[in-house]
């Protein structure tokens, strides 16, 4: 199974999933910017995608703690909200501390956090999940989708958390699980993909849209650009208008077309994510999902 994807793939197969992504009517022409320094009047709040916008893979973007410090300083409200469900709430805290980021508990928004906070119904839950998982972390009672059959047959819904380690074998055995009984499939991050330091990897959202082609099933998605993760934002920005307010991300199809579905503003980030080192312009035109901003950089 390949694991990585060009940007002109992705995008393809985001093009190809537009029917189940959420719509909005597309501001005007995108204004450019340098930077957020040029953007951040027009906004009382900003919510940061984090991979792409913040950090690529491990590493941070050069000058995003500053951005933060200074949009911090001229009274503006500061949010992420990341599609990272690899994480718990503790390791999300401490993976952005290593980076050299200082948010508060407050100021994050994990789409694993309102994914749990939704998860409902008896039986066992068989989990995509990452190294290191325990199965107590959840609220749920849960088991981890491996080698063995067993897990798949005996689970009472799936819920994809990371792909880091899934393989064909194991996209098979939930392939003729759910072939064999249908069951509901929750997915944490909805992300057809996520860039690394070598290439954009393949990420849960991917493998729950092949099984809804698959299957003709209806997944649950919790994270950008689906709504429960926008609620969760809006109520700690309470008091702010939706138009005052800018989603600032890296990807067309989630980041910048969720915002647009709330109403928000929206910022295009271009040299560190899925669109580093290409002209967007193309990419724009052909999908009609139109940021208000562009810029290289925060």
């Amino acid at each position: 199974m390949v694991q990585q994807m060009t940007p002109a793939q992705a995008f393809a197969r985001y093009e190809a999933i537009r029917p189940r992504l959420p719509t909005a009517a597309a501001p005007g022409p995108a204004k450019q910017a340098a930077t957020l320094a040029e953007v951040s009047g027009h906004f009382d709040a900003f919510v940061f995608d984090a991979y792409g916008v913040l950090n690529v893979g491990d590493q941070p973007v050069p000058g995003a703690r500053q951005r933060i410090d200074a949009l911090r300083a001229a009274g503006k409200q500061v949010i992420v909200l990341t599609n990272a469900a690899s994480f718990t709430r503790p390791q999300t805290d401490a993976k952005f501390q290593n980076l050299g980021f200082d948010f508060a508990p407050d100021e994050i928004v994990s789409s694993r956090e309102v994914c749990e906070q939704h998860l409902t119904g008896g039986g066992t839950w068989g989990v995509m999940a990452p190294d290191g998982f325990q199965t107590d972390e959840l609220p749920v009672k849960s088991q981890v989708l491996e080698d063995d059959p067993d897990a798949y047959h005996t689970a009472a819904g799936f819920l994809l958390l990371s792909s880091a380690g899934w393989t064909a074998k194991r996209h098979d055995l939930l392939c003729r699980s759910l072939n064999q009984a249908p069951r509901p499939i929750v997915v944490a991050n909805p992300d057809l993909v996520a860039p690394r330091e070598d290439g954009l990897s393949l990420e849960p959202g991917f493998f729950a849209q092949d099984l809804q082609d698959m299957f003709g099933c209806v997944a649950e998605f919790h994270g950008k650009p689906f709504p429960s993760v926008y609620d969760a934002v809006e109520q700690r920005l309470k008091g702010v208008a939706p138009n005052r307010v800018a989603m600032v991300g890296d990807t067309l199809h989630t980041d910048i077309l969720g915002a647009q579905s709330r109403g928000w503003g929206s910022v295009l980030v271009t040299d560190h994510g899925l669109f580093a080192g290409l002209d967007v312009a193309p990419f724009v035109t052909q999908s009609g999902i139109i940021p208000d901003w562009i810029v290289p950089t925060i």
